[in-house]
């Protein structure tokens, strides 16, 4: 960590309209993306009758697709040459499809048997999450080449997470909309569910299309002269980077955690705490979504305090503490004489989750800088979807497990009345599984590498800078332009490398 305070360069800040438009585009990864996991259960099996087993599968089956189409999709972004850029075009175009895709999930026929019902739900599932992909995984490498600066990574990612969970306050009343009269109209929530989806479609439009017309690449011309690196050799180069697989398997242990018991506090807080009273579970339900979003966009603030004094690693450990005390919490809050107890472990699970995913972007965007460093190469696209491919992996593991953990507890669907055995190993369950995985999170961040002092001072960001050719007048970086070419960035004449070390190659 630095001993003096940190002043970020005139050319490594992001203007506040593209900070604001790249984290409209967090709406998609943080509240569409994480609303299908907690509605599928709803929706699916509570209001369909699909057993939670068959839903879970429909959950798993798209992450191990995810694990194909990321690390493609990774590639073919790192490899695309357009005068827009090699990430906006796929946002733009990956928004539309996100839209129709999500409207289409919702759609399925009430007239069919469970069978045909869930394949149609695997299916759309299926055809959602690709379109996700196409989206986000350009999305999250554009944030990474933005800036080079090691703080400006975290306001950036900090931005994005701020507007997406600003996003994230509506999704959770998703399921709320579903049941009132003016969407559902004489059906029930799964009739519901399928107009909140168009509402849903509109807000995913109108924040891709800004994202991808506000936000500029900054390393087009850079990029250009690079050379195309096959998908497999791309991959290989990914994977061997130590760091890498260290801040990998930190995130992994908690995602799993988490997702294994995905859905868990939804069954706890209809059957356990409302006795199967969905309407009036669904309004508490949607003022905890409510809290979480507020909850993240506040905690916002004081992830960019801590990370500027203690550092990433350091706030890391923080929000992992956050998120273990709060499942710690639910042992008393889990009381249906009490129900808004709630409202305290929601709030600490929504500080600690923004700060842990916020941090993860922001230090992937770190390793790739030590990646340049060992390789000469920027493969932000392909980083990004080895991480996410990792972390779906363990989704898609974790769904199935879910499912087969609901039925372990001896669930019944369309029951509103559920054993007292059962309401004990949910909540079992729930606690007790993210705890012992968090644990083993902290273990491993106490190893972590990649330091402040090493990232941004002793070695990594003071050697590539040496490295650096830059426009004298807005500090564009111009490695791979020839000398005299105007610069793509401010329109002045690049007369020459402000910055050059000798050793930095012709």
């Amino acid at each position: 960590m630095s001993a003096r305070p940190h002043v970020t360069a005139v050319h490594d800040r992001i203007p506040w309209i593209q900070m604001l438009a790249y984290g409209l585009g967090g709406f998609v990864p943080i509240a569409l993306f994480n609303s299908v996991g907690q509605l599928s259960g709803l929706i699916v099996n509570v209001g369909l009758g699909v057993s939670a087993i068959l839903v879970g599968v429909a959950q798993m089956v798209p992450r191990l697709w995810d694990a194909i189409t990321d690390p493609i999709m990774g590639h073919i972004s790192d490899n695309t040459r357009t005068r827009f850029g090699r990430r906006r075009p796929y946002i733009l175009f990956g928004g539309f499809l996100v839209a129709a895709t999500f409207v289409a999930m919702w759609a399925v026929p009430r007239e069919w048997a469970a069978g045909p019902q869930f394949w149609y739900f695997l299916v759309m599932s299926l055809l959602f999450y690709t379109a996700v992909t196409v989206f986000e995984i350009p999305h999250g490498a554009l944030g990474m080449e933005m800036t080079a600066d090691y703080h400006e990574r975290t306001r950036l990612f900090s931005a994005k997470s701020f507007v997406g969970n600003l996003g994230a306050m509506i999704t959770p009343w998703f399921y709320a909309m579903a049941n009132t009269l003016r969407f559902r109209g004489r059906g029930d929530e799964v009739d519901g569910m399928r107009n909140v989806g168009y509402l849903a479609a509109g807000i995913v439009i109108v924040f891709a299309v800004t994202c991808a017309l506000l936000c500029k690449e900054r390393q087009i011309e850079r990029v250009a002269g690079q050379q195309r690196i096959p998908l497999w050799t791309q991959l290989r180069m990914t994977v061997r980077n130590r760091t890498f697989l260290m801040l990998v398997a930190i995130v992994f242990a908690t995602v799993l955690g988490f997702n294994l018991v995905n859905n868990f506090s939804n069954y706890i807080t209809i059957f356990y705490l409302f006795g199967g009273d969905k309407e009036n579970a669904s309004k508490l339900m949607g003022w905890l979504g409510t809290t979480w979003g507020v909850t993240a966009v506040v905690a916002v603030f004081p992830l960019n305090w801590a990370s500027s004094r203690i550092g990433k690693t350091r706030t890391l450990m923080l929000a992992v503490g956050l998120m273990l005390g709060a499942q710690a919490s639910k042992v008393v809050c889990y009381n249906p004489h009490a129900p808004w107890l709630l409202f305290i472990p929601t709030a600490m699970l929504s500080g600690g989750m923004l700060m842990f995913f916020t941090l993860a972007s922001a230090m992937i965007a770190d390793v790739c800088d030590e990646d340049e460093l060992n390789t000469g190469m920027r493969s932000e696209g392909s980083f990004y979807a080895v991480f996410w491919w990792f972390m779906k992996m363990g989704m898609a593991g974790a769904y199935f497990v879910a499912g087969v953990l609901i039925a372990t507890t001896g669930f019944r669907e369309k029951v509103d009345v559920q054993t007292p055995y059962t309401l004990l190993m949910l909540r079992v369950f729930e606690i007790g599984i993210p705890i012992a995985l968090g644990l083993v999170s902290l273990a491993l961040i106490r190893k972590y590498p990649l330091s402040e002092a090493r990232a941004y001072e002793d070695e990594v960001k003071r050697e590539l800078e040496r490295r650096v050719m830059r426009c004298p007048q807005c500090g564009y970086d111009l490695r791979g332009s020839e000398q005299g070419t105007i610069c793509p960035e401010c329109g002045e004449p690049a007369l020459g490398p402000q910055v050059r070390g000798d050793d930095s190659p012709p």
